[in-house]
């Protein structure tokens, strides 16, 4: 009996090895990105619901953006708050702001994906740039870097949405470095040509490639998706690249407390299963392997069978892991979170699995 738990503990530490080392070294270990800055016209789109303090803060950073010609697109999606008083007041102030008014509608009633259509279609340039209204651009090159890496064939780039650092905070590690895994993971399947997600804090894309999928019309329905589910949709290897550009980064406010961030969690988790075939089995053969090496880590230490060749093993995993994530995490400039590694994995293995057991029996909340 456990020397077959033993096999399958050695056949699962393999399959770890696959993923880290060829899936995720392939962003891991690449060159750093140059930028080749383009000079096309870009629309940038944000799309706010009662976010009056945030787009106050937002929209002079985007207007102070260092790239000849642009236009800031906002959205509002029917707020409560006075966020559309503080997009007149911008929008008086600079001729590059177009202000896109969405009233609720009854077919599409609180459906974020509506508004961004609607914005979309407002939008003047057919190359679009999206961030979302508690997000801020890392530096005065926030467009230029993004969009430096379109080129008549890469017409959608995956950006890094990256998560304010809070000092003093353990849960704060704890999302950045969740942030950092699941850009590895995407980034690294875009490299090998298996695009499968990204986020709206930070996602470029031509507009005719909304068109050819027809928007967001096949999960309208999904309140939430309006970037991964997309993303899903529409990209391929050919028409799809990823920005890593360190001034290409944005970054937002991270939850404050377990509860909101674990609201925010099982939102996002949700859509994963509107994915493609693929892209569902190989994010499932990843956790599953990664809970199995825990639990069976834990069986084989308890029964003692093997005990050195099991730590060896258990020590080998976590050293081709934390230099994997660790090259990763210079690259999206989050490294102070590698030392809390083996402790962080152990706590997002769970927090998955309370996740999908939640998710199972109550639906997530979504669009405000």
């Amino acid at each position: 009996m456990l020397l077959s738990v033993f096999c399958l503990f050695i056949a699962v530490v393999f399959v770890q090895f696959i993923y880290y080392i060829v899936v995720f070294g392939k962003f891991s270990f690449t060159k750093a990105q140059a930028a080749a800055p383009k000079r096309i016209p870009i629309s940038v789109i944000v799309c706010a619901k009662n976010e009056e303090e945030n787009v106050r803060k937002l929209i002079p950073l985007l207007v102070d953006q260092n790239y000849p010609q642009f236009e800031i697109v906002l959205i509002d999606d029917a707020s409560a708050d006075n966020t559309l008083e503080v997009f007149e007041e911008f929008e008086k102030l600079h001729s590059d702001i177009k202000l896109v008014k969405v009233e609720n509608n009854e077919a599409f009633w609180g459906n974020k994906k509506y508004a961004l259509t609607l914005g979309i279609k407002a939008a003047k340039y057919e190359y679009l740039l999206f961030t979302d209204a508690d997000c801020i651009p890392a530096s005065k090159e926030w467009i230029t870097n993004m969009s430096s890496q379109f080129t008549q064939e890469k017409t959608i780039v995956l950006g890094y949405g990256a998560y304010e650092k809070i000092g003093g905070s353990f849960l704060n590690k704890i999302i950045r470095f969740e942030t950092l895994l699941s850009a590895t993971q995407y980034f690294s399947w875009a490299k090998l040509g298996k695009p499968y997600m990204g986020v709206g804090r930070n996602l470029a894309y031509k507009r005719e490639e909304f068109f050819k999928v027809r928007g967001f019309m096949d999960h309208m329905k999904i309140r939430s998706g309006d970037d991964d589910l997309f993303i899903n949709q529409a990209a391929e290897a050919k028409n799809t690249t990823i920005c890593y550009l360190p001034d290409s980064f944005t970054y937002s406010k991270p939850k404050t407390s377990f509860k909101d961030w674990f609201t925010q969690k099982r939102r996002h988790v949700s859509t994963a299963k509107h994915y493609k075939l693929f892209d569902q089995n190989q994010l499932a053969i990843f956790y599953v392997s990664q809970l199995l090496f825990l639990l069976l880590s834990i069986l084989l230490l308890v029964f003692q069978f093997q005990w050195i060749a099991v730590l060896s093993i258990i020590g080998f995993r976590y050293i081709f892991a934390w230099i994997t994530m660790g090259f990763a995490a210079g690259k999206l400039k989050e490294k102070d979170v590698m030392y809390w590694f083996p402790i962080i994995e152990i706590i997002l293995i769970f927090t998955q699995l309370n996740i999908f057991i939640t998710n199972t029996f109550n639906k997530p909340v979504h669009w405000k």
